[in-house]
């Protein structure tokens, strides 16, 4: 059984920078892709993900020069690190992992619970 969790949200300005850290928990998880979406009224929409090769996936590429991932060196940790954050950007984060498939369009067996992050203008 893996489950994820996630911290690292707040109150922040806009122009602030922001770090969001999940942590898979279970057997194997370092291999698992690993991934963050956040949501936007109803939709949850995908923002990055991590393949467990590394490779890097974002689906709306505009996110790219703001919004990063990253993995920690013992591999079941990553880090969305967001920079020059908007009014925009606010929603609540999910990190999101998987033993199968990675990317936009995996549909991801494990979610976190959410972080709330909420940029002001």
């Amino acid at each position: 059984q893996v489950h994820v969790a996630e911290s690292g949200g707040g109150l922040v300005q806009a122009g602030d920078s922001r770090r969001l850290t999940c942590t898979a928990f279970g057997t194997g998880s370092n291999t698992y892709a690993m991934g963050w979406f956040r949501l936007r009224g109803k939709e949850k929409v995908f923002v990055v993900g991590i393949a467990w090769d590394g490779r890097v996936l974002y689906d709306d590429e505009s996110l790219q020069a703001r919004f990063s991932i990253s993995r920690g060196t013992d591999k079941d940790t990553v880090y969305l690190q967001m920079i020059n954050l908007e009014p925009e950007d606010t929603a609540e984060y999910f990190c999101v992992a998987d033993k199968v498939c990675s990317g936009p369009l995996c549909r991801y067996d494990h979610w976190g619970q959410g972080t709330q992050v909420t940029v002001l203008s």
